[in-house]
């Protein structure tokens, strides 16, 4: 619980950060800036890496994991979509719900909902005994899942907001490419997997993501520019790397230390907010409406994460071998949100997508980090009243 509360303070320094440095820094902000970018990638590149080396499929039984990924999918779909919706109809003008750019801006700052924090949620059920428990291997293959499936589906969202330019012709061939290699080579290469070792894959696969975008960028300047996410190349280098047995109390503690930096480092990255009523300049429409009170954000955020959990209650519509309670316990154990959202927020941020519903998804995320302990803790109440009766 401690870890969780963490990363939520950090998260909330980072936004204090951010909007205290640009007028502290002047005009070396944008050098602080960019260097914030970067570690920013590297982190999330580390974080990846490891929900990568998570992902464990039985290729002899492949079959079995098709309703796991059906009921993973949906659960991912369910509160992007109504966050999604809500932001269009609850938030925006009328005039607006027919601009395309509307709707591909929702879509892609509501992704944050979808991933369930696997490393959080893995690391709780284990410290209160749920190792052993049906709940607990079924929600292993479905936050995986999850979080595989907002990877892939952040491709469509690249593509809806930048269009299919030659650019993205070659990061769709990267992606098959990268998916048939994960595939294939699953858990094959005995890399070294200790903290500084994955550091180090983290920078080089940052390092190769960002050289690729510097030298589109040189020769066809920003609009002809390749950049890849490097959501999908962590996760696959991750895949690719054989599971040990279990990692050191240094290499979990250095892990933390790198999430915490995470949420810090994403939370400095927000842009400035404005609580005038002029909405800040930039290309992005979402990003033009005026801040709204403070009273305002507050209940948006509550029914943004209420309409995000209640999407994620899909697997109680599943497993109907299982008792009502196991299955809401499923559903509650994938409310918990963490590290991948954060990056979610982090891409839409480099789509310059800003503003109160910004604010709204970054505190919403806030939120459901400071409730995962209530959330455990039910998940505990009804597996042990299942295991009772």
């Amino acid at each position: 619980m401690k870890k969780v509360l963490s990363f939520s303070a950090m998260l909330m320094l980072g936004l204090l950060l951010s909007q205290l440095l640009p007028g502290a820094l002047g005009a070396n902000y944008e050098t602080t800036r960019h260097g914030i970018e970067v570690l920013l990638g590297v982190c999330l590149a580390f974080i990846m890496i490891n929900v990568g080396r998570e992902f464990e499929v039985d290729k002899s039984n492949i079959k079995a994991y098709a309703k796991d990924y059906l009921v993973a999918m949906l659960a991912a779909a369910m509160p992007w979509l109504f966050i999604a919706l809500y932001y269009i109809f609850v938030l925006m003008p009328t005039e607006w719900w027919s601009q395309g750019q509307v709707w591909k801006e929702s879509l892609l700052l509501s992704r944050f909902a979808a991933p369930t924090s696997a490393g959080i949620l893995f690391t709780m059920l284990a410290a209160i005994g749920l190792q052993k428990s049906w709940i607990y291997k079924k929600i292993q293959v479905l936050a995986i899942f999850d979080d595989l499936d907002t990877i892939l589906l952040m491709i469509p969202l690249q593509i809806a907001m930048i269009g299919m330019q030659w650019q993205m012709g070659v990061i769709l061939v990267v992606v098959v490419l990268l998916l048939w290699i994960g595939w294939k080579k699953m858990s094959s290469f005995a890399f070294r997997s200790d903290w500084k070792s994955l550091l180090v894959y983290s920078a080089l696969t940052y390092g190769a993501t960002y050289v690729i975008y510097i030298l589109t960028d040189h020769f066809f300047g920003e609009e002809g520019s390749v950049h890849i996410e490097v959501l999908l190349p962590a996760f696959v280098f991750g895949m690719v790397m054989k599971h040990g047995h279990g990692s050191s109390k240094a290499d979990d503690r250095a892990a933390t230390v790198i999430s915490l930096l995470f949420m810090l480092l994403v939370g400095m990255s927000m842009p400035l907010i404005h609580l005038e009523d002029t909405p800040a300049q930039t290309n992005s429409v979402i990003a033009s409406l005026p801040m709204l009170s403070w009273g305002s954000i507050a209940l948006h955020v509550v029914m943004v994460s209420l309409l995000s959990n209640v999407g994620k209650l899909t697997p109680m519509l599943f497993y109907r071998d299982r008792s009502l309670k196991e299955r809401l316990a499923l559903s509650v154990g994938m409310f918990t949100r963490g590290e991948v959202g954060a990056g979610v927020i982090f891409i839409a941020l480099g789509y310059h997508i800003g503003g109160p519903i910004l604010l709204i998804s970054v505190l919403t995320l806030v939120f459901n980090l400071i409730l995962t302990g209530f959330f455990v803790v039910i998940v505990k109440r009804l597996a042990l009243s299942c295991h009772e009766a």
